[in-house]
């Protein structure tokens, strides 16, 4: 049977049909000329061929989509093997990056740019507040000083590589199937080195350790990303070097906890201050003593904010607040006479000088029937 007949027709679908549909054609035409069904007849064996074939393509969507564009045509011209970008290959794999977009031929990719760097840098918060400029040191590949970054000896040339044909790339094809990769021989810059420097071996670049000044601006938080231009990995043979990205850590305090820009702080007060309300005084990051007014009767959480003595926004203007959690405490060391003036106090209370101890018990007996 021909092999050029209509996949479609010789499932008997639509060329709408989904690929279910496909698969049970396929199996109801598989069944009925199987060759153990049909006694040698060879009719029906090219047929069960043809239809085994047409199934191949159809199920897999990117063969059918070079099918339905192409035809037949779109299989032809296999083999197997490596071939030579730009060396006359054609059929299948140009086919394919016609419909999908892979590019098509490209001449040789060059030298690429160097690796980014990552360096973890801890800091403090009275760092991350004002700012300051610090150094790192890394361990970095730089540029070689001995050819320059040519990656040759003094007056050696490049000459296109032999395994890629000065391409950068190589192809295999085993049957429908293409695959591309860099030339082993030149990675993917399509020339080699006659001479290589004696130095760096070729590569243009060493191994090498830097110092760099770096600047915090004021504002940082935990995570943020300073990058440092053309700090990274020297790129191979004269290529752009990388970046390095500095990744800030901000140490925790003994005091202070952030959120944003709002700052926090536990303040502990008397309960005799609780009681009569007062002030106390609260030293921020900004190396200011900030006067907080405690109103009479506050209870232990009840947050207090200082507007403007948070953290300054990174960038921009302004500063965040300064949020004062209360917490009251209990005296544990009392003399006789305090004592006696407790208990003075005691004898003297009504209930109504705690409303939220009155109503909890009250809530309480009410719950449990009395």
């Amino acid at each position: 049977m021909s092999t050029e007949v209509d996949y479609y027709e010789l499932l008997g679908v639509e060329r709408t049909a989904d690929g279910a549909t496909i698969k049970s054609a396929y199996r109801k035409l598989a069944m009925q000329y199987h060759p153990d069904k049909n006694g040698g007849c060879k009719d029906n064996e090219a047929r069960f061929k043809a239809i085994n074939e047409a199934y191949e393509c159809l199920k897999d969507p990117q063969k059918r989509a070079a099918y339905d564009r192409f035809g037949h045509a779109a299989f032809q011209g296999g083999g197997g093997g490596f071939h030579q970008a730009g060396a006359g290959f054609e059929g299948f794999a140009d086919i394919f990056e016609s419909i999908f977009g892979m590019g098509g031929r490209q001449g040789p990719r060059g030298p690429q740019r160097g690796a980014d760097l990552r360096y973890d840098l801890e800091i403090s918060l009275e760092d991350a507040f004002h700012g300051k400029s610090t150094e790192v040191t890394i361990d970095v590949s730089a540029q070689c000083g001995a050819c320059a970054g040519t990656g040759a000896k003094a007056g050696a040339g490049v000459r296109a590589c032999n395994t890629c044909g000065g391409m950068g790339k190589v192809r295999a094809q085993q049957g429908f199937f293409v695959v591309e990769r860099t030339c082993p021989t030149c990675h993917g810059v399509g020339e080699v080195i006659a001479d290589p420097c004696g130095v760096c071996y070729g590569e243009g670049r060493v191994d090498k350790q830097k110092t760099l000044s770096v600047t915090i601006p004021p504002g940082v938080d935990e995570g943020t990303r300073i990058r440092l231009t053309g700090e990274g990995e020297c790129g191979p043979r004269g290529a752009p070097c990388g970046d390095l990205y500095i990744f800030l850590h901000v140490a925790r305090h003994a005091i202070f906890e952030r959120e944003g820009t709002t700052l926090y702080c536990r303040c502990p007060i008397s309960f005799t201050t609780a009681a009569l309300g007062g002030s106390i005084e609260v030293p921020g990051l900004d190396k200011q003593r900030h006067e907080i007014r405690i109103p009479a009767g506050i209870q232990s959480g009840k947050q207090l904010r200082q507007r403007g003595a948070g953290m300054p926004v990174l960038n921009g203007r302004g500063t965040g607040d300064l949020v004062v959690q209360i917490e009251v405490e209990t005296p544990t060391k009392l003399s006789s006479k305090q004592k006696q003036l407790l208990e003075e106090f005691r004898a003297t209370e009504t209930g109504d000088e705690c409303p939220q101890s009155r109503g909890f018990f009250e809530k309480l007996k009410s719950a449990i029937g009395g």
